[in-house]
């Protein structure tokens, strides 16, 4: 197997820090890639920070993220599909590879799945000639089962190739690690995804896990055979590296720079 290629850094990884900050430690560090959510890009003005992307010669792998398309109401709908069109402006005006899109869960009250899928379809369609126009990727990414509910009715990277064969161009997949590792499908369908690859997030899946969504580990502290899904990944034209996106309570309270040394160093379990 091949090196694990560059990292990019996720911003929620070091959720402390302002855009500007992570800008900085990540030219500090050597970390040549960047993947911001979109609360911090907004905090930093979108147009002072596409620059201050740019002035540090920082590639942006992904935005975090649009999606969250089903709602009670066609009101809310509405607003979704209009927000997610926001989305695809940020992500065009800071250069990003692509657009992370999630499902959404079950609108409030709610006990109808097949309904709620059938409006992040519809949402996907609607937004979909304005990634197209953009020049922006929606990278369609499965969340594991567990936030079925209240994340994501897309839970598998099958839904979401299914997606990506029925809307074809400027639609792929954003391959999760922490939500994909445990499909028994998996090697079949990243194989299936050959070319629709648009993003590669790495941490891992601690044992015992104190939270089923905020104690992501950093690659090498779980059960995640990360490089074998690296593999996987490279096998069917992903060239693109790693990006490292840690949502965990635990390394939240540490020292960002401390944090900072641990991505590094957790490169070579990629």
């Amino acid at each position: 197997m091949t090196a694990p290629g560059p990292i990019s850094l996720n911003t929620i990884t070091v959720k402390a820090w302002t855009l500007p900050q992570v800008v900085e430690a990540c030219a500090r560090h050597g970390i040549t890639a960047i993947s911001p959510w979109r609360d911090v890009l907004q905090a930093a003005g979108l147009t002072a920070a596409a620059q201050q992307i740019r002035d540090a010669g920082l590639k942006v792998t992904g935005l975090c993220r649009g999606g969250m398309f089903p709602a009670a109401e066609a009101a809310g709908r509405a607003a979704a599909i209009e927000d997610n069109r926001r989305a695809i402006a940020e992500a065009h005006a800071i250069g990003a590879d692509c657009l992370v899109v999630l499902g959404g869960g079950l609108p409030k009250g709610s006990k109808d799945l097949p309904g709620a899928r059938e409006m992040m379809r519809e949402g996907l369609h609607a937004i979909l000639p304005d990634a197209r126009a953009a020049g922006v990727t929606l990278a369609l990414e499965p969340l594991h089962p567990m936030t079925c509910a209240d994340r994501s009715v897309l839970s598998t990277l099958s839904q979401a190739l299914d997606l990506c064969d029925e809307l074809g161009a400027g639609v792929g997949v954003a391959v999760d690690v922490y939500h994909v590792w445990w499909d028994p499908d998996l090697a079949r369908q990243m194989a299936r995804a050959r070319g629709r690859i648009a993003g590669f997030h790495v941490c891992d899946w601690k044992v015992p896990t104190t939270d089923l969504v905020f104690d992501r580990g950093m690659p090498g502290e779980g059960v995640i055979d990360i490089p074998a899904i690296r593999a996987m990944a490279e096998a069917s034209g992903w060239a693109g590296g790693v990006e490292v996106e840690i949502l965990s309570n635990r390394w939240w309270a540490e020292d960002p720079e401390a944090v900072m040394a641990a991505v590094k160093a957790s490169h070579v379990a990629c």
